[in-house]
């Protein structure tokens, strides 16, 4: 009776247990893209950190993309889709406005027994969707929950603008999350979201406010606009404020921390993030200079790329910094160890 009482008052955690990943095959690299736009590998990789960018072309969506993370989570983890109770899709790019992301890949995959919808959180939609599932998980009511982050950036990308075209790509990857007693899984989360960056980031048509019409089409306000010296500032200064205030919080120093998996913006951004944590480079995981700026998608894409390096225990500090202006971090404990080579 003592023991089923003390097993019964152990604490549920959320812990990931598998990750799938997928990128578009077509690369758009900053010889090709110097010849669309006044720019050069060399001020792109000094300024940005990127040198290609994964492109899914035109006749898909970011849904499509989710279907094959998922599908790849479902291959490396056995996972039968009428076990899953919940597939939340983090996307600013949906396929559509409506149906969601989240119904189109469960019709796809035939995930039948669960519901779903899209968490619209721009960059930081990973860490926001990750704090929702490990509450979600935690409340004892969902056993599997897929997480999966899809972004089409390029779709919303202007070609004709130097500053902004070097940046995005696409890609999309899905995490399982389930409940567990051990010590691992999100141990903490501190996420906010201020209302502040509507003037220097935003895609102002295609919402109801300015909905699609000849007029926004002429005037190219179907792709992003983004006043880089303002967000450059804000980036820098909430991830890494955010990033050391978990750290803090949680009385941890930087011989504690086994990785920094920040939000794959800009190569400046997460050098200062990482200066700011005391942790040296080879323990912050970058994939930008490949994949360059996938929104939601960047950290568990990064995740997906180093999942090998990754150790059952390792303490890690999830940060990210997107439109709103939204920010946050997450603690994470990961929960298994893996062996297979790294896929860069």
């Amino acid at each position: 009776m003592f023991l089923a009482q003390n097993i019964m008052e152990k604490k549920i955690k959320a812990v990931i247990n598998g990750i799938g990943g997928y990128v578009p095959e077509a690369i758009l690299d900053n010889e090709e893209l110097s010849r669309m736009v006044d720019t050069s590998d060399e001020w792109i990789m000094s300024r940005i950190g990127i040198k290609t960018r994964h492109v899914l072309g035109e006749r898909r969506g970011s849904a499509y993309m989710g279907i094959k993370a998922v599908q790849d989570l479902i291959d490396k983890t056995s996972l039968d889709t009428k076990d899953v109770d919940l597939l939340i899709c983090c996307t600013t790019t949906p396929s559509f406005v409506f149906p969601s992301n989240a119904s189109l890949i469960c019709g796809a995959l035939g995930i039948t027994s669960a519901y779903g919808y899209d968490l619209a959180a721009a960059c930081s939609g990973f860490i926001f969707g990750l704090d929702t599932c490990a509450t979600m998980i935690e409340s004892g009511k969902y056993k599997k929950i897929i997480l999966v982050c899809s972004e089409k950036m390029t779709a919303i990308t202007n070609y004709e603008d130097r500053n902004t075209c070097p940046l995005f790509g696409d890609g999309a990857a899905a995490v399982l999350i389930e409940p567990t007693t051990e010590d691992v899984g999100v141990v903490d989360s501190i996420l906010r979201i201020d209302g502040l960056g509507k003037e220097n980031l935003h895609l102002k048509a295609g919402g109801s406010l300015h909905p699609a019409s000849i007029e926004t089409v002429t005037n190219k306000e179907h792709y992003i606009y983004q006043e880089g010296q303002a967000v450059f500032k804000r980036a820098v200064s909430d991830m890494s404020a955010v990033a050391e205030e978990i750290m803090i919080k949680n009385a941890l120093t930087s011989d504690d921390i086994a990785w920094l998996v920040p939000h794959q913006a800009n190569i400046r951004i997460i050098e200062a993030v990482a200066k700011r944590m005391s942790l040296p480079r080879e323990k912050t995981l970058i994939n930008i200079e490949h994949y360059g700026n996938t929104s939601a998608a960047s950290i568990p894409l990064c995740l997906w790329d180093y999942e090998s390096r990754l150790r059952k225990g390792d303490i890690l500090v999830l940060a990210a910094f997107g439109a709103g202006f939204s920010w946050g971090s997450v603690l994470l404990k990961w929960g298994y160890d893996i062996e297979h080579s790294k896929k860069m």
